[in-house]
């Protein structure tokens, strides 16, 4: 008995022949199906998706080559194993069964035990490829799904930053800064892409402040600071029943902690901040700095940097400091390097 049951449909006019495969197949625990000519192979097997056909030559009105080419026009059959049985074993009658897309022959008279084996080996390697196939499309259907996933997040990104008209672009610069940031850092492969979800994210918390205190042109007081910073833990409700960006959480929920423990929403300290959050918040504050601002104007790049560098220790990861003040020499800055 196979592991798998495996369908195989048997194509011959001369019933003594059907009869004779039946009776070699059946016992091996094949599920069989017969037809007696070339038309009702064809519907026979666009029914039922054989695992393999065995496919008589020599038949009146359509023959086995032709039958063969027409199922392999079907994209539906296409990969679908054909072994001719034949009685023709002249070099011609081969090429033009090879031609015609058959993948074996098996002669007649029939060797029970060849035939045995010839359709183990087959159904085998149809199995395998079948299995690789399936995997593929999973494979493809799950990256689509991320795709989709991502442009989702995208998309949430922008509509916060036009929500915002202060900010607007900001969520992008940031993210391509954050992803540098953190391939110097030495970063790669899946630690990057949570990163990248999770600063295009970073300010989706905002979406449930209020427009009086998000878009308030002035310096907010004291209860509408309280109210601003609880935008990290509005952050995390939203996006924590989503389970696949668990990872990328560390940043929306924790780039307002400070390396000094004097951050929000949880006064986290040091390495207790998770390091995206940690490499994020230095590249958030140089963006807010560097952009200008209804109550100021942007900073010069040296001047940002400088501020960056004197919270070293207060603020931010001093290692991530110098990381990022390296950096950014290297980027068409004019700076004084002292």
């Amino acid at each position: 008995m196979n592991g798998m049951t495996n369908t195989i449909l048997i194509v011959d006019d001369e019933p003594s022949n059907r009869e004779t495969l039946i009776s070699i197949l059946e016992p091996e625990g094949y599920l069989l199906a017969v037809a007696e000519n070339g038309y009702q192979a064809i519907e026979q097997a666009k029914a039922m998706q054989p695992d393999v056909i065995l496919l008589d030559i020599m038949m009146p009105g359509m023959d086995g080559f032709e039958v063969c080419r027409t199922i392999r026009k079907e994209e539906q059959l296409a990969e679908v194993p054909i072994l001719f049985l034949t009685a023709l074993d002249d070099r011609h009658s081969l090429l033009k069964g090879l031609a015609s897309g058959a993948d074996d022959f098996i002669t007649k008279p029939f060797d029970r035990h060849e035939l045995r084996a010839r359709l183990k080996n087959i159904t085998r390697l149809n199995r395998y490829h079948k299995l690789l196939e399936e995997r593929r499309q999973l494979q493809q259907a799950h990256q689509n799904l991320l795709d989709a996933y991502d442009a989702t997040i995208v998309g949430w990104s922008r509509a916060m930053d036009l929500r915002d008209k202060e900010t607007e672009g900001h969520t992008q610069r940031v993210t391509q800064l954050a992803l540098e940031l953190a391939e110097a850092y030495g970063l790669r492969g899946e630690p990057l892409t949570h990163i990248r979800r999770g600063a295009l994210l970073h300010d989706i918390g905002k979406l449930g402040i209020p427009d009086h205190i998000l878009l308030k042109p002035s310096s907010l007081d004291e209860s509408e600071w309280e109210f601003m910073r609880q935008h990290p833990q509005l952050a995390y409700d939203m996006l924590f029943p989503i389970a696949y960006l668990h990872p990328a959480l560390d940043i929306p929920y924790c780039h307002h902690e400070k390396w000094d423990g004097t951050g929000y929403p949880r006064g986290l300290k040091g390495e207790e901040i998770p390091l995206p959050a940690r490499l994020f918040a230095v590249v958030d504050v140089w963006d807010a700095l560097t952009s200008d601002r209804p109550y100021r104007p942007a900073w010069s790049a040296e001047k940002a940097l400088a501020y960056i560098r004197e919270q070293s220790g207060k603020h931010f990861d001093p290692e991530i400091v110098d990381l990022f003040h390296r950096m950014m020499l290297g980027k068409s800055f004019s700076f004084d390097s002292r």
